[in-house]
């Protein structure tokens, strides 16, 4: 279920589809980063419509490691044009996307 969720995360960031994301993450969910922290449905729908609008394109999955509540992952990114290597952290609760980190530094 992990790895998929995971899967299923990549495909619609590629698709730019908000309301598939938003779905993807839990009622009390917090998304924090070096320069914010995003908490609860509101924020995280503003959060995720800038992002989709940067047009973000995976490149490449460097490393994922996956357990049954944690994916910690490496991930070459082109986020707004800028080449991206990026890391995070999703941790599920019921089945959906809790906490997340997420930070990014130039290739």
């Amino acid at each position: 279920m992990t790895a998929e969720l995971f899967e299923r995360q990549l495909a619609l960031i590629a698709d730019g589809d908000l309301e598939g994301l938003l779905a993807q993450y839990h009622e009390d969910a917090t998304v924090v980063r070096l320069d914010r922290v995003v908490h609860g449905p509101a924020e995280l729908r503003e959060f995720f419509a800038s992002y989709l609008a940067l047009k973000p394109v995976v490149d490449e999955v460097k490393s994922v490691q996956i357990t049954d509540d944690v994916i910690f992952y490496n991930a070459d990114m082109t986020i707004g044009g800028n080449q991206l290597n990026t890391f995070g952290t999703l941790v599920l609760k019921e089945g959906k996307i809790w906490r997340q980190t997420a930070a990014a530094v130039p290739r």
